[in-house]
């Protein structure tokens, strides 16, 4: 299966797999893929920037490879690492039958661990239908992107003691940040960008409708209208579309078929995380929500 290779016929494939796009954004998913570019995709947690790759990877019947950032990510995590364990066992056994041991005994696609990065171009290398997910790049450290950069840029790694693999045509490449800290201009320079916000209430209810499809059209308003509310507070972590669902959900388990206020009250710990936050919901009210 191949990815639409137009506007309306990807917006088509993106709902079929629940996935309620903008028109903006299927717009710079199709301009990224076209053109071989990695699409950048910033917004608050929880508002479907991960659920992108993966859904892509879906309509195009491709391996996702994902490589999740932290702080401390490095090259060897991301990119490749040597077995030392079975290098050292190697040198053992060759030692142990008197043979003088060289560079080229342990360091051969043998002993060599492939990461994320390295797994994504040697598919692509081999044409091999290929999504690869950076996700949460804001999370790792500054000095991580000037790897990420040169692979970026070229869609190929050099193994000193192997030799250099090239990706053939680049792999779909979804890179997704909460904007907890910049991204180099660089990195963003080689991506089609994108903002996702938080959906109007029109598109929450689409996104419930796919998502959790047992809500009833009334409760998937008033879930919507409650959403828009909670994020106009100043809350520490305002609730993305994932809670939205998850609500929905819980909702369902309880055989409840309306919002009402101590239902509401009964179940926001599913949609609110943090104590202050808690706090502040109810300060404003929980009957103000229904």
């Amino acid at each position: 299966m191949a990815i639409p290779d137009t506007v309306d016929a990807l917006e088509a494939g993106l709902m079929q797999h629940g996935y309620i796009s903008d028109r903006g954004l299927t717009v710079a998913i199709h301009l990224a893929i076209q053109m071989g570019r990695p699409l950048f995709v910033e917004g608050e947690p929880g508002v479907g920037k991960t659920e992108i790759a993966k859904v892509l990877a879906a309509i195009a019947g491709a391996e996702l490879i994902r490589l999740q950032c932290y702080e401390g990510l490095d090259a060897s995590h991301a990119i490749y690492e040597w077995d030392y364990a079975k290098q050292m066992l190697a040198i053992r056994m060759l030692e142990a039958t008197g043979k003088d041991v060289s560079q080229t005994d342990i360091m051969s696609e043998e002993y060599l661990v492939a990461r994320p990065l390295l797994k994504a171009i040697r598919r692509a290398a081999a044409s091999e239908p290929t999504v690869l997910l950076i996700d949460e790049l804001d999370r790792a450290d500054e000095e991580f992107e000037a790897y990420l950069l040169e692979i970026l840029s070229d869609f190929q790694i050099t193994i000193p003691e192997i030799g250099t693999v090239a990706a053939t045509t680049p792999p779909i490449v979804v890179i997704t940040s909460n904007r907890t800290r910049e991204i180099h201009d660089a990195v963003k320079r080689r991506c089609i960008y994108h903002w996702i916000d938080y959906p109007s209430v029109e598109r929450e209810i689409q996104i419930l409708k796919a998502k959790a499809p047992g809500t009833s059209d009334e409760l998937s308003k008033q879930l919507a209208m409650a959403m828009e509310k909670l994020r106009s507070l100043d809350l520490f972590k305002p609730p993305g579309v994932a809670e939205t669902i998850d609500w929905a959900k819980a909702l369902a388990v309880l055989g409840a078929d309306t919002l009402a206020a101590e239902t509401i009250d009964a179940t926001l710990g599913v949609v609110v995380k943090y104590e202050e936050d808690l706090a502040a919901v109810r300060t404003f009210g929980v009957g103000s929500m229904e």
